[in-house]
C-alpha cells in the first residue's frame, strides 16, 4: 500500500514506509474471507473454556458475552474502516504506523506476532491431548510435530490452499454451532424430536441464586473470560490484503461477521444456561456444549464435540501461522525486522512462515522443559496483548479518520458508527477492562507481564525510529 505524506504525519524512517507493490499474491476469494471472518474466533475457548465463565458468572454470562461482543463489534468496525481504506497485510500495525509513528506499528505488530506464535503452541498441545485420548500409546509431542508440519506445509504453498483449509474448517465449526443452536432452541420450546422432556422455562435463569448468583464479582470474571474469547477476528483484515478485491472483501467480511459472531456466542451461552443449571459440574468438567448435549440425551455427544474441538484447534493453528507470517512479513517489508525473513517465493513469504512455525514449536517444547516457570510466563505475557492491539486500533482510527475525510474521503467505504463518540466509548471500555484486571490476582499477573512486554517493544521501536530519523537527516 502507499503512504500519503502530510504535515501531520509522524516522522517515520524512510525505510519504514509500506511498499506500494507487495509481491504477495491475491489468491483468496470472497467465500474464503467470509468464512475466515466467521470461523476465526470460533475456537476451543468457546467450545470448552466458556464453562469456567459460566461457573463464575452463572446466567449473567449471557450479559458478559453481550457486553464484550459489543466492544469487539466496535473494534472491528474501526479496523474495517481503516483496512477498507488502505488494505495491507500488516493490518492494524500499518495503520498504527501511519497514524502514530513507526514505533507504534513496531509495538503492535511484533506484540501480535508473539501472541499468535504462543497461541499456535497452545493449540497444538490442545489438539495433541485429544489425539492422545483416542490413541493412548502415542506421544503428545509427535502429534504436535505432525500438526505443525501439516499446517506449516499448507502455509508454505499458495495462499489459496490456506484459504481452502480455513474455508472448510470454519464451515464445519459454523455448522456445528448452528446445529447446536437449532437443537437447543427446540429443547427450550419443548418440541425437540424424540425427547419427552418439558420446556425448561426460565427456572435456570432466575433460580438458584438468581441471574447473577455470584454478584458483580462473578460477572466481572465472566466478562474478562469472554473478552479474550473473541480474539482472532483481526486475522480477516490481514487476509483481505491477499484477496481478489481487498476493499470490497474486507468491507463485506467485517459487515457480515460481526452480528453473526455475536449471535453464535451470545446465543449459545443463552441456550446452555437456559437448559442447564449454571452450577452443574459437568459444564466445567466436560464443557458446556457436551454437557448440554448429554443432558438432552444426544448419543455420542462427547465424541462428537471432541471432533469439533479438534477441528477448532487445528483451524486456529492454521490461521495463526498464516497471521503471524503475514504480520512479520509486513514488518520486515517496512524495515522493522530481519531482512532475511522478507523473501517471497511464488507469492508466499516462506521464511516468515517457517520462523513463525518454529517459534510456535519452541513454545511447545518449553511446556515440557519448564512447565512451571517459563511456559506460564509466556502465557501471562500474551494475557492482555489483544487489548493492547485494540487500543492501538482505536487510537489509529481516531487519527486516520480525520486525515482520510480531509484528503481522500472516497476511501471511506466502511465508516465507524457515530464517530468519534463510539470510538471514545470503546477506549473507555478497554480502560475499564484493564482496571478490572488489576482487581483479580490471576489477571493482575497477566497485566503486569503483558505491560512489561509492551513497554520493551515500545522502547525498542522508539529507539529504532529515532536512529532511522538521524540516519535520514545525516544523509
Amino acid at each position: 500500500m502507499s503512504r500519503t505524506s502530510t504535515s501531520q504525519d509522524a516522522a517515520p524512517a524512510p525505510d519504514a514506509a509500506p511498499k506500494a507493490d507487495s509481491p504477495l499474491v491475491h489468491g483468496l476469494k470472497q467465500r474464503h474471507l467470509s468464512m475466515i471472518a466467521l470461523g476465526g474466533v470460533i475456537g476451543a475457548g468457546l467450545f470448552v473454556g466458556s464453562g469456567a465463565g459460566i461457573a463464575a458468572a452463572g446466567p449473567s454470562i449471557v450479559l458478559a458475552y453481550a457486553i464484550s461482543g459489543a466492544l469487539v463489534m466496535l473494534v472491528m468496525r474501526m479496523l474495517g474502516e481503516m483496512s477498507a481504506a488502505n488494505p495491507a497485510s500488516g493490518s492494524f500495525s500499518v495503520h498504527a504506523e501511519r497514524a502514530i509513528g513507526p514505533w507504534a506499528g513496531f509495538t503492535a505488530g511484533w506484540g501480535f506476532w508473539f501472541l499468535l506464535c504462543v497461541a499456535v503452541g497452545l493449540e497444538g498441545i490442545g489438539a495433541a491431548n485429544i489425539m492422545v485420548g483416542w490413541f493412548p500409546d502415542t506421544p503428545q509431542w509427535a502429534w504436535v510435530a505432525l500438526f505443525m508440519l501439516v499446517f506449516c506445509g499448507a502455509n508454505l504453498t499458495a495462499v489459496k490452499n490456506f484459504g481452502e483449509f480455513e474455508f472448510w474448517f470454519a464451515a464445519l465449526k459454523v455448522g456445528a454451532i448452528t446445529l447446536f443452536l437449532g437443537i437447543g432452541t427446540l429443547a427450550i420450546l419443548g418440541i425437540l424430536p424424540g425427547s419427552d422432556a418439558p420446556a425448561p422455562g426460565l427456572g435456570n435463569l432466575t433460580g438458584d441464586g438468581g441471574f447473577m448468583p455470584n454478584g458483580t464479582d462473578g460477572l466481572i470474571i465472566g466478562l474478562l473470560a469472554s473478552v479474550f474469547a473473541y480474539g482472532g477476528l483481526e486475522t480477516v483484515t490481514i487476509a483481505a490484503a491477499e484477496s481478489e478485491n481487498p476493499v470490497h472483501s474486507v468491507a463485506k467480511a467485517v459487515r457480515t461477521a460481526m452480528w453473526r459472531i455475536a449471535l453464535f456466542y451470545v446465543g449459545s451461552m443463552l441456550v446452555v444456561v437456559t437448559l442447564l443449571p449454571w452450577d452443574n459440574k459437568e459444564v466445567v468438567a466436560k464443557g458446556p456444549y457436551v454437557a448440554t448435549l448429554d443432558h438432552l440425551g444426544i448419543p455420542g455427544a462427547g465424541q462428537i464435540m471432541n471432533v469439533i474441538v479438534l477441528i477448532a484447534l487445528l483451524s486456529a493453528m492454521n490461521a495463526n501461522i498464516y497471521g503471524a507470517s503475514r504480520m512479520s512479513y509486513s514488518l520486515i517489508e517496512r524495515g522493522q525486522g530481519p531482512k532475511v525473513l522478507g523473501r517471497v517465493d511464488s507469492g508466499v513469504p516462506r521464511l516468515a512462515v517457517l520462523a513463525s512455525s518454529v517459534f510456535g514449536f519452541v513454545c511447545v517444547l518449553l511446556s515440557y522443559w519448564s512447565p512451571d516457570k517459563v511456559f506460564p510466563w509466556l502465557l501471562n505475557m500474551i494475557g492482555a496483548m489483544i487489548l493492547v492491539v485494540w487500543i492501538f486500533i482505536a487510537v489509529s482510527q481516531l487519527i486516520l479518520r480525520r486525515r482520510t475525510e480531509r484528503e481522500e474521503p472516497q476511501k471511506l467505504v466502511v465508516k465507524m458508527w457515530a464517530y468519534p463518540f463510539l470510538t471514545w466509548v470503546a477506549l473507555a471500555g478497554m480502560a475499564y477492562i484493564f482496571y478490572l484486571m488489576t482487581e483479580q490476582p490471576d489477571t493482575r499477573k497477566q497485566l503486569l507481564a503483558t505491560g512489561t512486554l509492551t513497554l520493551c517493544l515500545a522502547v525498542i521501536g522508539f529507539v529504532r525510529q529515532r536512529l532511522a530519523e538521524k540516519r535520514a537527516i545525516s544523509s
